[in-house]
């Protein structure tokens, strides 16, 4: 196989960022683009010992499972992977990629699994669902401001102003912020030379309240944020097109504030935030529970989604009020607050102490006595913290929702020493869910309960819940 070759080939599975793969005289082929099922004629971009990179120059034989994607530039933005595939494809892959990570990486039993897997939540309606846009500003070749979001693989910006996953919404705050940044001669930023002003774009609605916030991240310090400040004639004008704009759209601007970064990184997000119009936060609502939010929070994209993933989560806590609870990467306490409706007590911990300081506020707003939260690394604090637990601070059951890498091994050598006797896990990774559940298997802890749920549709991403118990 060598570089710049045609060559045809049969797609017969994706890979872990979407891509068709097939193989060529038992060569492996990635295939950005294709679907399982297609026969493609594609030429070769780069070479490795035993993989090769290729682009599709035509489609020789579509694939049953390929659908013409919503977006115009679904090809070239980064943001979707798959929307060439249908959505009950889509799921289908999803679900064989849990599947397989728990059997192949996890060592769970084949049949065992299939009796316990429970397959995949998806949405009825896959599209405009996300609460969360961030989108880049920078400039092209010729100068010229851009909005939009990254290139597949690149930090060139693609614009899109009709995005299909994100809210109508944000195509209307674009279409401000770009009259403004050419009536006050905003520069966007260059991140090659680490100048400009103007970073990001940040928006946040809330699904339940209809609530708008706007972040502005900027590169500037001193008096050259004062044009960025509250009271600014740039910042009425925005304010001002912004608030007409939600009406129109059902929604409710309620937000706007500017984040600091002067640091020449690829980190999206400041320290510092200052308020321009209104509070530091927007709210929402998951079921019963009021939830603020910043624009440093974590919060789930996929409200609708998230819904359906935190019923699941209580459904396997299996909770009768009379549980101690230990919620572990807890955030701003989204999920320690579900449980505490139905937990004796709910102890949370988060190492991003802004998340922590949100937590103790929405257990506030709520009304909710009975959820305390720790500030620390979890695989730090939780050993510390057991050794002085009194034994009505024991645990029953320990929720874990790590980030992608999932759980450091002195963390659930800690859980397994803590004797829950009931594991709830959920993973936004499938293989670091399955190192992780076969770790807890070691340890004696046995998969009892396993669901997907598609949070993120039309990219390869997938959440899941698992329920371990002791044996």
């Amino acid at each position: 196989m060598n570089k710049n070759e045609i060559v045809k080939v049969n797609i017969t599975d994706l890979g872990t960022e979407g891509e068709g793969i097939g193989k060529v005289d038992g060569f492996t082929l990635f295939v950005k683009g294709g679907v399982p099922g297609d026969v493609v004629e594609a030429h070769v971009l780069k070479v490795k010992k035993n993989l090769g990179y290729a682009k599709i120059e035509k489609i020789l034989t579509s694939s049953p499972d390929r659908v013409e994607p919503r977006c115009p530039v679904a090809s070239r933005c980064g943001g979707c992977q798959i929307q060439q595939l249908c959505y009950e494809k889509q799921l289908e892959i999803k679900k064989k990629k849990v599947f397989d990570c728990l059997t192949r990486i996890g060592g769970v039993d084949p049949e065992s699994l299939e009796g316990c897997f429970e397959g995949i939540i998806g949405m009825e309606e896959p599209w405009h669902y996300r609460n969360k846009a961030q989108y880049p500003v920078g400039i092209d070749r010729d100068g010229n401001p851009r909005i939009g979001f990254y290139a597949y693989h690149s930090h060139n910006i693609i614009e899109n102003d009709a995005c299909e996953i994100e809210k109508p919404l944000c195509a209307a705050v674009l279409k401000d912020l770009r009259l403004v940044i050419s009536r006050f001669n905003i520069m966007p930023y260059n991140e090659m030379v680490g100048k400009g002003e103007l970073r990001h774009c940040l928006i946040r609605t809330g699904f339940s309240t209809g609530e708008v916030m706007v972040c502005l991240v900027i590169n500037a310090k001193g008096k050259e944020l004062n044009k960025w400040k509250a009271g600014s004639e740039m910042a009425q004008t925005l304010v001002k097109s912004i608030s007409e704009d939600a009406v129109k759209l059902g929604f409710k601007f309620v937000s706007l504030c500017i984040n600091v970064n002067t640091k020449n990184t690829n980190v999206i997000l400041g320290d510092k935030l200052y308020p321009v119009y209104g509070p530091l936060y927007i709210n929402d609502m998951i079921g019963d529970v009021i939830f603020r939010i910043s624009p440093l929070s974590f919060y789930q994209v996929n409200p609708v989604q998230t819904r359906k993933l935190y019923d699941k989560a209580l459904e396997y806590a299996e909770l009768t009020g009379k549980e101690t609870v230990w919620d572990l990467y807890c955030g701003i306490g989204t999920i320690s607050l579900f449980l505490a409706r139905k937990a004796k007590k709910v102890y949370g911990v988060e190492i991003v102490p802004q998340a922590i300081d949100n937590a103790k506020e929405n257990a506030r707003i709520n009304n909710i006595t009975n959820a305390e939260f720790f500030c620390g690394a979890a695989e730090d604090a939780l050993p510390r913290l057991n050794r002085d637990l009194t034994d009505a601070e024991k645990c029953d059951v320990i929720v874990v929702d790590p980030p992608r890498k999932g759980c450091d091994e002195k963390l659930l050598d800690t859980v397994v020493k803590m004797s829950p006797s009931r594991i709830v896990y959920v993973s936004c990774d499938p293989a670091t869910l399955g190192r992780d559940v076969k770790y807890l298997a070691s340890r004696g802890y046995t998969l009892q309960k396993a669901c997907a749920v598609d949070q993120f549709c039309h990219s390869m991403h997938v959440e899941t819940v698992c329920l371990l118990s002791r044996e």
